[in-house]
């Protein structure tokens, strides 16, 4: 009967086996730990709060924002569907510290997940432990994995352990300046202080001698306290002049764990990064796939899941050491999106909610490096002040733009108040090019564009970087900047449109500044401020940003 059926209805057949396989397929995605996120909270501000907010507009789920009290007019909080205050009479970072509140905020709002963002909480195990006591989801690794990978000392040695190259130094954190005096009569100098508990750049401090060691270890101990609340120190043998090459990766809750290929971060001013390239340039293929071979070894062996970055040093002889594991997002994520078309915030949220990374069409084999990427970070950093970070009010923000030019904002608009309390991070600028010298010039010329007034920014600088020959090269290494002194040295910004400014309301003022146009002297009464009706002052109110937004364009 059956058979009849087949050869009588054959379209009907055919349309059952493909409803079959269509449940085939839709089952093989549902796992049974699979669980969607409807709403997002992000435990973070700026630039990394905005970006995950429109991962998740795209992927139709709501946003909730956290702000402190001093950061009531932050862009973040508006571009978020709900914001709540938190760390009210705190100061201005530890409101962002302050787990309770995020927790309670959570809660209260029926949050199904958030997304620790970098800084701040990202890094920390406890954290991501009350969000699971809390029923609430993590966007990360698990809380142990977290501590695992946070633990400096202990990360390194599940790098021995999985046969991944470091550099010497203590098996466990150090607490007194003597047990790094005996640490440097062991391996000699220079070595290098790090925070044991945190990343970032805090709580790292070189040694070179002798008789720099107790002041750089009693710096970077109140480093490492003030930003992660424990001031506890590793030590390693400084690697001279290295490139420092971090591989990103992404795992499932599954055990598979690919990678996006390598970074290079070594443009760096004081252990920060400045400029991030994808891929690295003139790096070889055979230490390439060591590199990521081996990021892959680590994740795998502590069960990763999620986004994470595996950081290394390379020397001059293409022998490389690991050095840590981010176990968050990077500032410099984007660079790997551009090269690799993964947006890995949206790989990120579906990975939490329990799908795997074929479900996602990302399997190694079908990563594959397209062209070149740079980023620049935008700060209100001065560099003729020694990179002191500028504050005040944004009084003309114009951007620049164009084919391949990616801008990942943070509090970047006309009227924007900078504040002293937090990052100086303004905007990131990224550029994506056919190769290194293409992408660099396109970011080259996107901040040409750029006109930023009221506050000072690092834009002459990275100008400077983006034309030196060496960096267009990709023949660049951790000692690049502090190597040529001359990238400081920038041209003043013309800043046209507020001297004409200044001169025409001189002029109305107190007159002719020379008897040569004219005779006329200045007035000997102050003058007398006519009346003006509301509607013209309204008109008046409108007009004076249009004419203002000309004269900025001079």
């Amino acid at each position: 009967m059956f058979q009849l059926r087949v050869v009588k209805g054959g379209f009907s057949f055919l349309g059952v086996r493909r409803m079959a396989v269509l449940n085939a397929a839709h089952r093989s995605t549902q796992h049974k730990d699979y669980k969607p996120i409807k709403k997002v909270m992000v435990a973070n501000r700026g630039e990394i709060a905005t970006r995950v907010f429109r991962a998740c507009t795209e992927l139709g789920i709501r946003t909730v924002a956290v702000y402190s009290e001093q950061d009531t007019g932050q862009m973040h909080r508006q571009k978020a569907d709900e914001a709540y205050l938190i760390g009210k009479g705190l100061p201005p970072v530890q409101a962002y510290l302050h787990i309770p509140d995020i927790i309670k905020v959570a809660k209260d709002n029926e949050v199904d997940a958030i997304h620790p963002g970098y800084g701040f909480l990202s890094e920390r195990a406890d954290f991501a432990q009350a969000c699971a006591d809390a029923g609430v989801r993590f966007i990360g690794p698990s809380p142990e994995v977290v501590r695992r990978m946070g633990d400096k000392v202990e990360a390194r040695a599940i790098a021995i352990d999985a046969g991944v190259p470091v550099v010497p130094g203590t098996s466990k954190p150090i607490t007194s300046l003597t047990e790094a005096q005996e640490f440097a009569n062991t391996y000699g100098y220079p070595i290098i202080f790090k925070a044991a508990y945190g990343g970032g750049g805090r709580g790292m401090r070189v040694v070179r001698s002798y008789e720099e060691l107790e002041e750089n270890y009693q710096r970077a101990f109140s480093e490492a306290l003030s930003a992660f609340g424990n001031g506890a120190l590793f030590i390693e043998r400084f690697i001279e002049r290295p490139r420092h090459i971090e591989v990103q990766i992404l795992g499932d809750k599954y055990g598979n764990v690919i990678h996006l290929y390598e970074r290079d971060c070594s443009i760096q001013r004081r252990h920060q990064k400045v400029v991030e390239i994808a891929p690295a340039a003139h790096l070889d293929q055979h230490l390439r796939d060591r590199l990521t071979s081996d990021a892959v070894k680590l994740a795998k062996r502590v069960g990763y899941e999620n986004a994470g970055t595996v950081e290394f040093l390379v020397d001059k002889q293409d022998k490389y050491f690991f050095i840590e594991v981010n176990s968050r997002l990077q500032v410099e994520h984007t660079v790997t999106e551009e090269i690799t078309d993964v947006d890995l915030v949206h790989a990120q949220i579906h990975v939490t909610e329990g799908k795997s990374l074929p479900d996602l069409g990302l399997k190694q084999e079908t990563i594959r490096i397209n062209g070149s990427a740079i980023q620049c970070r935008v700060t209100t950093e001065d560099p003729a002040r020694g990179f002191q970070p500028d504050t005040g009010r944004i009084e003309v923000f114009r951007s620049g733009e164009g084919m391949g030019i990616r801008l990942d904002t943070a509090s970047a608009f006309q009227g924007a108040l900078i504040s002293p309390h937090y990052d100086s991070l303004l905007v990131k600028v990224i550029a994506h090019g056919k190769d290194h010298p293409t992408a660099a010039s396109k970011l080259n010329r996107a901040l040409a564009e750029f006109r930023i007034r009221g506050v000072k920014t690092n834009i002459p600088f990275l100008q400077n970087v983006l034309s030196n020959d060496q960096f267009l090269y990709g023949a660049v290494d951790t000692q690049f900047i502090d190597e040529n002194p001359d990238l400081i040295l920038t041209r003043p910004v013309q800043n046209r449109a507020q001297k004409l400014l200044h001169f025409l309301g001189h002029i109305m003022v107190n007159g002719p500044i020379t008897p040569i146009p004219v005779k006329a002297k200045p007035s000997t009464v102050d003058p007398i401020i006519p009346q003006v009706p509301l509607g013209k002052c309204f008109t008046a109110a409108l007009l004076l940003p249009y004419y203002c937004s000309i004269l900025s364009s001079l």
